[in-house]
């Protein structure tokens, strides 16, 4: 029987790529977004070119009441998950904390951390009773190293960062397994959600570099999930090769 992956924020990005490569590895997929119409547009291909069995759910992670209805009306064939892929996050503003926006704090706070333990909440009772399933927490590189005007973000990280450590304590006896996966730059709509939808600022985060793809992540994740069941990998930290840290890059001229 196949096992089945919940995946938030599957419209666009890592979500999306995961989607897409695990529906190629004998998952059916819940996927979760705020874009029904890519949604259903990702259904029905993965329904056509795998045998996915895939089921969506439409909520704004940010809403407790709509992540637990949601949960709640699931049949009770996709009852079991197996996996959930806390995915769905985003970056908003680039400015110093004396300057910050208040609403970008709020946002960032409100899905980052908030929307990871609504949805966390609804599925881990079912991982803990049947003493197996596996929680991949997306987080960043940004959750281990602060840079200047990250403020805000880099502490919605950490605090998933604390999160995932304490996931990993508590379902410990529960035999869940917990990971991280801490990307540094990877080219997805990320920067382009962080700018508001400016395209050029956007552009200039990868200017003169090779950043990492969505693909490059879930491959990542596909990895974490395949390892044998005794075998839990607690985070992993991956970078584009031009990349050191969250403050070196190294850009081509030109």
């Amino acid at each position: 029987m196949k096992k089945i992956a919940l995946i938030t924020g599957a419209t666009a990005g890592i979500g999306e790529a995961t989607a897409r490569l695990l529906a190629r590895h004998d998952y059916d997929l819940i996927l979760t977004g705020r874009r029904r119409e890519r949604l259903e547009r990702l259904k029905k291909e993965l329904e056509e070119q795998t045998s996915a069995r895939v089921h969506i759910l439409h909520f704004d992670i940010r809403d407790r009441k709509a992540v637990e209805e949601a949960i709640d009306t699931l049949p009770e064939e996709w009852r079991k998950i197996d996996v959930l892929v806390n995915n769905a996050g985003l970056a908003a503003g680039l400015a110093p904390i004396h300057e910050g926006d208040v609403e970008d704090w709020e946002q960032m706070i409100d899905t980052n951390v908030k929307g990871l333990l609504y949805i966390s909440r609804k599925v881990l009772p079912g991982m803990a009773a049947r003493r197996s399933g596996h929680v991949i927490n997306l987080s960043s590189i940004a959750g281990k190293e602060v840079y200047a005007n990250g403020n805000v973000y880099c502490a919605s990280k950490f605090a998933v960062d604390a999160l995932n450590k304490g996931m990993r304590i508590d379902l410990l006896a529960h035999g869940v397994k917990v990971t991280s996966v801490n990307p540094g730059a990877v080219e997805t709509e990320f920067s382009l959600v962080r700018f508001k939808g400016d395209e050029e600022k956007a552009r200039n985060v990868y200017k003169g570099m090779e950043p990492l793809r969505a693909e490059d992540i879930a491959e990542v994740i596909l990895f974490a999930l395949s390892r044998p069941d005794h075998v839990n990998i607690n985070e992993i930290i991956v970078m584009p090769k031009a990349q050191a840290s969250a403050f070196y890059l190294h850009r081509e001229e030109g």
